[in-house]
């Protein structure tokens, strides 16, 4: 499959989001709303959730289906208040013990000017500094579309995985063309040199594992199949996250922050030198 094709699986608008993973893997979820300083921003949904028996705070980036829920959660694209309320809810997770699970599917960040006015670089380089310090496990799932600091703005964590057509980019693929070629419409050609997708990430480090998506694709017209194969995909995750708890839960919050800050400050080091010398050689 070429890497547009992942491209656009990931922005497939019947591809589950936020509430169903949220009610498929976890039990007595209690949203929280508000950021304490500004509005509520809907793009961001999380709260405090049980996952087979033990508190965990949940939450991601909420995109809609229909136009109406679109609008009413800006096409997943949080602005400052959105992120401020995420880093309130995992501030929170970390006063009381629990693990933090995101789930991140996004184009990014909201680029407005009112955005920007309230200051959205600002909330996400809070949030990335703030994430790196916090003394319990986070696990992040790349759901859809990880897009920019949008993205990275809720998932800077001790593990993080993607599903098989998910993409992981520092813009989309249309940005990127229009930078370098100033035409969007090669964002296929894009795509392909981005290296974006799953497979990509993990020969990179950057990522931790792939979740298949075996047996979900989303062309089946009965209703009932395709909630049978989104099932299978739910278990997979499940699975995922409790290897995950059951790995980083012997952690001392020291060894958490470590563990993070290396994960991030030494991605793929043998693979950035190299480059890196091969690069200099053609100066």
């Amino acid at each position: 499959m070429k890497a547009i094709d992942r491209v656009l699986n990931a922005r497939d608008k019947d591809r589950p989001k936020i509430t169903d993973y949220i009610d498929n893997l976890f039990t007595d979820f209690f949203e929280q709303k508000g950021d304490f300083l500004g509005k509520e921003d809907a793009s961001i949904y999380g709260g405090i959730a049980m996952f087979h028996g033990r508190p965990v705070t949940v939450l991601g980036h909420r995109k809609g289906r229909t136009a109406e829920e679109n609008m009413t959660c800006n096409f997943g694209m949080p602005g400052p208040e959105g992120y401020r309320k995420a880093l309130r809810l995992m501030k929170q997770a970390e006063k009381f013990g629990r693990p933090i699970i995101t789930f991140v599917d996004t184009p990014g960040a909201y680029p407005g000017l009112e955005a920007e006015m309230y200051g959205q670089a600002q909330a996400i380089a809070n949030n990335l500094a703030q994430m790196s310090d916090i003394k319990v496990p986070i696990i992040t799932i790349v759901t859809g579309e990880g897009s920019s600091g949008g993205a990275l703005g809720i998932a800077v964590a001790n593990k993080v995985y993607m599903l098989e057509n998910a993409i992981y980019s520092v813009l989309s693929p249309e940005g990127f063309a229009s930078i370098l070629w100033h035409d969007s419409a090669k964002r296929d050609e894009a795509a392909e040199v981005m290296k974006l997708t799953a497979k990509d990430l993990l020969g990179f480090g950057v990522i931790d594992g792939i979740i298949s998506e075996r047996g979900t694709g989303f062309e089946l017209v009965s209703e009932t199949e395709n909630v049978d194969r989104y099932s299978r995909l739910y278990g997979r995750i499940d699975k995922q996250i409790s290897s995950a708890l059951k790995e980083l839960e012997n952690k001392s919050a020291e060894q958490l922050i470590t563990h993070r800050y290396e994960k991030f400050r030494y991605f793929d080091k043998e693979y950035l030198e190299e480059t890196t010398s091969e690069r200099m050689e053609n100066v």
